[in-house]
Parts: C-alpha cells; structure tokens; sequence
C-alpha cells in the first residue's frame, strides 16, 4: 500500500473516532510549514468532501526565528489559498509573553503562545476540534520523555488522539485532535512527495537547547543501536499499554467522582472517606484528575507529588500540606482534602480580633467561662492532677478535635496546665510579629513563624489559631502544642494546682 493511501487511510479512520464533533462542522488545522503538518492538511483536505469538512488553517510566527519565520508564514497563507480554504496566520512577541508570565522555559513558553492563539482562533470560527501534526515518532518521543521525568502510569500514555485543551485552564469548548499518530514522520514526507508538495524544514528542530530534539536527534538513535534497534516500536507498545490500563481507571472514577469531589471558588474538595475506601491506583487517579480540573493539565506533575500527595491520605495530621506546581497546594482538612491555590476561604477558624484578657479561677472546683467572638473559653481548678476535666484531654495538630454539627465543623481542644506556671492573668491572640514560643519537650523557644512552619500550619489559618498567652509568654498554641514551661504538674505532687482549659469554636 502505498504511503498516500496509508496516510489518507488513517485519517480517516480518526475522523470516523472523532465522530460528530468534526464531521459536517469546521476544523481549524495548525499548519507549521513543516512535512507533518503539511501533510496532514492535505490530507484533510483530499478526505473534506466525504467528511462534509470545512477546514480553517492557523499558523503563529513565534518571532523566534527572523527571516526563516517570516518564510514559513508566507508558506503556510500561500498553501491555505492554492487550497482555497480561510487562513489566519499572527506574529506575537515572545519576550512581551514571557515577561507577563514569567516563564523561564522557552519550550514552555512556546507552547502556550501556540496553544493560546489555536483555541482563539478556534472560538472565534466556531471550531470544537484543533487538528495537531503529532505523529507515532512523536508520541514514543513523549512516552520516553515522560519515562526520563519519572512519570507513572499516565504519563506513559503519552498523547491522546482526542484530548482536553491543555491551556489556557478556561477552555471547555474545544478539544485536540491528533489524526497521525500511527503515521510516522517518514510517511508525512513520502506523502508530501507523492502529492509534489513543498515543505518547510524548521532549523529550530536541530537546537540542542532543547531536550525534546536531544532526545529525537542524540538518545533514541543511541538506544536503537546499542540496544533495541525497534525501540521507537517498543514505546509506541508501551504506551498503548497505559493507554488501556488508565482508560479503564479512568472509567472507574467517572463513576465515582460525582460523589467522591466537589468544586467550588477554585478549590477541588475530595471526601477523605471516599479516598480511604480507594484502591491506590484510583486515589492517584482521583488526585490527577482534581489537579487537572484546575490547571487544564498535569504535565508538571511527578510521582515525587503523588507520593506525597497520599502520604496525607494515610497518615498525614489533619492540616499538613502539599506543595504542588504552578502554585497549587494540597491540603488535608478536618474531613476533606482540599486542593487550589489559597486556603484562606476555606479556613474553618473563626476569626478572633484584638487580644482578650481573661481571670482564671482562684479556688479549686471553681469554673469560669468566656465569650469570644466565635470562641468559648472555660476554666477549671482542680486541686490535682485526679480530678477529672470538663472532657477528656484531646491534644493534637489543628484541627483534631473537632466536631460535625450537620455542615459545619465545631472544635473542641482542651489541655491541663500548672496553675503555678500559668498564673491568674491570662489572655487570648492571635499570632504577632515577634512571637516566640518553647513547645513542650524542647529546650529552647523557637520564632513562632518556624513552629508553624514545622508543623505544617496551612498559611491561611496561622492568623486565626488562637493562642493562649501568660505573663512569661505563649502557654499554649491551641491545637497544636502547649509551652514546655507550663506543662502540668505530676499526680499527687503539693503546692500546684492544675489548671483545665477548654477552647472551643461555635460551629
């Protein structure tokens, strides 16, 4: 069979996938100038009457490359015309791009400018698909790339013939289409010479600057001949593999996810329920899909991330955070895990102003109580350390302790002090600049900020944990830990008093 038949064979064949959403509607064709691109928009365009296609050609001039740049624009607008199909072709400037996202990478930055113009121009022509070049020399180039940056089972899939727009985040209404992926770069360019058509060569695929031509150009011609001379062959496997594996994880979370997420101002919650119940490979799952409902992609993310990110699922203290790419975090909550870029929404502390002095007791068996904002204060002496308290002690990282009232959590923390220690004048804050504090078992105090930093304090709820502050400095970090100065005195011992304190949010 020979190359133009083939190449032609196999898009259709994508068509047909591809299904309604291409066939009899407008399909906006990314044309580079080079062999696959061209050969795929010939290709469309030969197979455009029997699909009922109505082709629009797009080509941006990255302003990377002058003169050669400027050719492969004229190129691309004199073919779209020879073919008598609509074209838009823009210059942008990459440093005015790079300057307003801050992006080191040129790869990167690259792809987002080509990717921002494809789905303008896709809105504005009505188009729901984009058609990409990507071959199968491509797609083992992506699995072998994934493999080098220690992706996991989905990154081995490489790239999807129909596929979510990967940015910019907001676009819903457009998707990627990729006809060749089981052509190969070989097959474009006998195509393009079959059809008597010219292509442009990019001298931007021969920069050893970036890894992806290092990869194509120096790694994978070395891995055939040292090692496995169809290795191209073996990756495309390979990736089919995970394609199938994840397809059917895939499946399984569609059916969960309705009751396993919420999505609010930004913010994926995920039930930690739900998540505990989960077979690993569906809790990673779950977790790529919530990242990528924010960002539109996961292509930053490692299996270092989701090591980490279930290590919070199985054993993480409630409050303890993950730190993710492109300034996400994930952050387990009382009885969520919440992913998105700011916390502070989300906190569930109330919000306690100014500094409240409080008395506390002066006779053993007696009780005081205290109205702040949000939050309860009670006290009670006890004459030792076997009296019993207003409930059991429960001591831990913010924020154990709590309880569910329907929808809204309430929190309930209590801890025994000596009343010697402690005093009779104490008052209750909220963190200040300066703070220091000596937490229990430790012999020196430490800045407060690095406490919470070491206890892995979500930033968003810092300003909101109250604080339990003596004469001789911070008593108590409520949820957290209580000073190594002011711990209670030993069952049975004379001459000090113990001292409950509970504190407790509305709810």
């Amino acid at each position: 069979m020979s190359a133009l038949s083939d190449v032609d064979r196999l898009v259709a064949a994508a068509l047909r996938r591809a299904g309604d959403s291409v066939i009899g509607n407008t399909l906006v064709v990314a044309v580079s100038g080079g062999p696959d691109s061209v050969a795929l928009l010939r290709s469309l365009d030969r197979l455009s009457s029997p699909f009922e296609l109505h082709l629009h050609v797009a080509h941006l001039d990255h302003d990377f490359r002058g003169e050669e740049a400027v050719e492969d624009a004229r190129f691309v607008a004199a073919l779209a015309g020879e073919l008598g199909l609509p074209c838009t072709v823009e210059k942008q400037d990459p440093t005015e791009y790079q300057a307003g996202r801050k992006i080191t990478s040129f790869e990167q930055l690259a792809r987002e400018m080509r990717y921002s113009f494809l789905a303008s121009t896709a809105r504005r022509v009505g188009a729901a698909l984009v058609a990409l070049g990507h071959t199968s020399d491509d797609q083992a180039e992506t699995v072998l790339l994934h493999m080098l940056r220690g992706s996991g089972l989905h990154g081995l899939r490489g790239m999807s013939e129909v596929a979510p727009w990967p940015w910019p985040r907001d676009v819903r209404d457009v998707n990627l289409f990729r006809p060749l992926l089981k052509v190969t770069k070989a097959e474009t360019a006998d195509y393009c010479h079959q059809l008597g058509q010219a292509y442009r060569m990019d001298s931007g695929n021969l920069l050893p600057r970036f890894t992806r031509n290092r990869v194509r150009r120096e790694l994978l011609p070395h891995l055939a001949a040292e090692y496995n001379p169809r290795v191209r062959e073996s990756l495309l496997r390979l990736s089919r593999t995970a394609a199938v594996e994840t397809d059917f994880v895939e499946t399984e979370l569609d059916r969960l996810w309705p009751s396993l997420a919420d999505e609010a101002n930004g913010v994926v919650s995920l039930a930690l329920t739900g998540l505990e119940a989960l077979h690993p490979a569906l809790r990673s799952a779950a977790l790529r899909r919530a990242y990528s409902v924010i960002m539109g992609d996961t292509r930053r993310l490692r299996e270092s991330h989701f090591k980490d990110m279930l290590g919070i699922i199985d054993g993480g203290a409630t409050g303890a955070t993950v730190q993710l790419p492109q300034g996400l975090a994930l952050i387990r909550d009382y009885a969520y895990l919440r992913l998105g870029r700011g916390y502070d929404p989300l906190c569930p502390l109330p919000a306690l102003e100014g500094e409240h002095v409080l008395q506390v007791p002066s006779s053993p068996g007696e009780e005081k109580e205290y109205f702040i904002g949000g939050w309860t204060v009670r006290f009670r002496l006890e004459a030792s350390t076997a009296g019993l308290p207003l409930r059991e002690s429960d001591t831990g990282a913010v924020p154990s302790g709590h309880v569910q009232d329907g929808a809204a959590p309430r929190f309930v923390w209590k801890e025994k002090f000596s009343s010697v220690a402690i005093g009779t004048r104490l008052s209750v804050r909220t963190w200040r600049a300066g703070d220091r504090f000596q937490p229990l078992g430790m012999e020196r105090d430490k800045k407060l900020q690095d406490f919470y930093t070491d206890a892995k304090a979500p930033r968003g709820w810092r300003g909101r944990v109250p604080l339990l502050v003596a004469e001789r400095g911070i008593a108590w970090v409520v949820g957290y830990r209580i000073a190594e100065w002011v711990k209670a005195p030993v069952a049975g011992s004379s001459g000090d008093d113990v001292l409950w304190v509970e504190i407790s949010s509305e709810g």
